[in-house]
């Protein structure tokens, strides 16, 4: 008997449910309707604007659209200040040079105080020998080349429309780690103390990049690399320095391997620069 009414009131729910939805409209209003109430009455606070930390007037380059003008903007826009800082430090390694040809009591006292600032700049140890600075130092002293500078500021910032490069002319991912000296990453966890660099100027972040390239251990294997095209009279290719970056990214060799593709993608921008001077 129990089973044959278990199986009537089966068959009565399952008619009910064809002649009647199993949510009722007048239901599904009756919780609609408050919930749109509450959102009515607690509208979202729009989210500030995140002030730049410089006075640089950026193109606006999420708002150009051709691919073309873009790419000529960004790095027209980098160009100058890469160049410079190239040219500054050619000047220094030809100074260096001049030097290596003389012998210790031919330096006079101004080369040797520019010799020492320089050293101290580079981080040498005090009780190297004039000699031995200078061999060391134009391992440090050098040009990066501007197409490899140039695409790599264009990943590491999505082409001049990142957080970081609008807000803070970080155009090449690095890092800081004093108080206040940047911008805090979105989603970094509480134990990490880093912070995105933030610059006051397009010259002082290709700087930085710059002397970050020529100083830190991580990019030891670049600067031999170069060492070695210097002392063998080759051209600084782009994108053979570019595989003395493993460490630039955490992603390495597909790191390196993006790199060199957006080199020769883009060699159309770039101005040529394969003349070797001998430094014999």
């Amino acid at each position: 008997m129990i089973y044959r009414i278990i199986q009537i009131a089966l068959i009565l729910a399952f008619s009910w449910m064809i002649v009647k939805p199993v949510v009722d409209l007048n239901t599904m209003q009756e919780i609609i309707l408050p919930i749109q109430a509450i959102t009515k009455s607690t509208p979202v606070k729009p989210k500030k604007p995140e002030k730049p930390l410089h006075s640089v007037k950026l193109p606006d380059f999420a708002h150009i659209a051709n691919i073309q003008e873009k790419k000529r903007q960004f790095f027209d826009f980098l160009s100058p200040a890469i160049r410079k800082e190239n040219q500054k430090l050619l000047s220094q390694r030809q100074q260096l040079l001049v030097l290596q040809k003389k012998t210790v009591a031919e330096l006079t006292d101004q080369e040797l105080t520019w010799l020492t600032t320089l050293a101290k700049k580079y981080h040498l140890k005090n009780q190297l020998s004039a000699n031995e600075k200078i061999e060391q130092l134009l391992v440090c002293v050098d040009e990066v080349p501007e197409a490899l500078v140039l695409v790599q500021a264009a990943n590491e910032s999505a082409w001049g429309t990142s957080r970081f490069a609008r807000i803070g002319l970080n155009f090449f991912g690095i890092w800081c780690y004093q108080p206040k000296c940047g911008m805090i990453p979105n989603g970094r966890s509480g134990n990490d103390k880093h912070q995105v660099a933030a610059f006051k100027s397009v010259a002082q972040a290709v700087g930085n990049y710059f002397y970050n390239i020529n100083t830190h251990k991580a990019y030891t294997v670049f600067r031999e690399i170069r060492r070695q095209l210097r002392a063998e009279n080759h051209p600084l290719k782009a994108e053979i320095l570019a595989s003395g970056l493993l460490a630039y990214s955490e992603r390495g060799e597909h790191y390196v391997v993006e790199i060199t593709k957006m080199i020769e993608q883009n060699q159309a921008y770039f101005t040529p620069s394969e003349v070797v001077v001998s430094e014999d």
